[in-house]
């Protein structure tokens, strides 16, 4: 009997040492799995803390990089102003001028129309005294510039411009000798002549028909006839007309006076 209930207690020590051990192995798993799910969750916390600082890292490399192209804006434009103000004040210097020039304007009319005027007198009694070749040409474009000048169609800067062309023209007569024909009474007999041109200081006729050779006399103004000239006006004609290479003639000219 006394084994018996012996036997009982070690069998229920057992069973409570079994159940403790069972109770306290369901205990520890529950701690662990408690422990791997609070690191877990710490974990969890982590990346998204990474993943918000990336976040804002990300924003601020954005921002910075906004900051230093608006800067990099900001100083082209500061260029591009200091630019444009240098060339708003010349712009403004140049018309600053353009007023200056326009208040002078009246002032410069009513100096060079008298002074156009006394230029075209004075070549037209230049040509008057002159030795009388292509005097049709030259009497006419004395006329263009008299018409020119009345009208007011025409700029200020045009008709000065004539007048220095028509200077021109006669200035290079007398650096170049020409060829052409013209009608002229001599000893009461109209007839057409060959005319030599040379500079301003001869001018010469002769006919294809009688040979009759001769010149303009200056001093008595009018023509005469001198066939002592005759070989060498002939040469000076084909000269003039380009049939033969230019060279030395021998013609009676009038002398230099004082």
């Amino acid at each position: 009997m006394k084994r018996c209930i012996s036997s009982s207690r070690r069998l229920a020590a057992a069973f409570l040492a079994v159940a403790a051990m069972m109770i306290s192995g369901s205990v520890f798993a529950q701690t662990v799995d408690q422990v791997l799910q609070a690191d877990q969750r710490r974990l969890n916390l982590a990346q998204q803390s990474q993943e918000r600082i990336n976040n804002i890292v990300e924003g601020t490399r954005s921002l910075e990089d906004q900051y230093r192209a608006i800067n990099k804006e900001i100083e082209g434009l500061k260029v591009y102003n200091r630019l444009m103000r240098a060339q708003v004040d010349g712009q403004q210097a140049t018309l600053d001028d353009i007023a200056l020039s326009m208040d002078r304007v009246d002032v410069i009319n009513r100096q060079i129309f008298p002074l156009m005027e006394r230029m075209i007198d004075g070549l037209e009694q230049s040509i008057g005294l002159d030795v009388p070749f292509l005097m049709e040409e030259r009497s006419q474009r004395m006329e263009d510039l008299k018409t020119i000048m009345e009208r007011s169609d025409v700029t200020v800067a045009e008709k000065f411009r004539k007048v220095m062309e028509a200077y021109q023209i006669e200035n290079d007569y007398g650096t170049s000798s020409e060829f052409y024909t013209q009608s002229l009474t001599i000893d009461g007999a109209t007839r057409s002549f060959n005319m030599l041109r040379i500079g301003r200081i001869g001018l010469y006729f002769q006919s294809d028909d009688t040979q009759v050779t001769g010149r303009w006399n200056n001093e008595i103004r009018d023509w005469e006839i001198d066939n002592s000239a005759r070989n060498e006006v002939r040469k000076g004609l084909r000269m003039a007309r380009q049939l033969i290479a230019p060279e030395l003639i021998v013609i009676p000219v009038e002398a230099p006076e004082a």
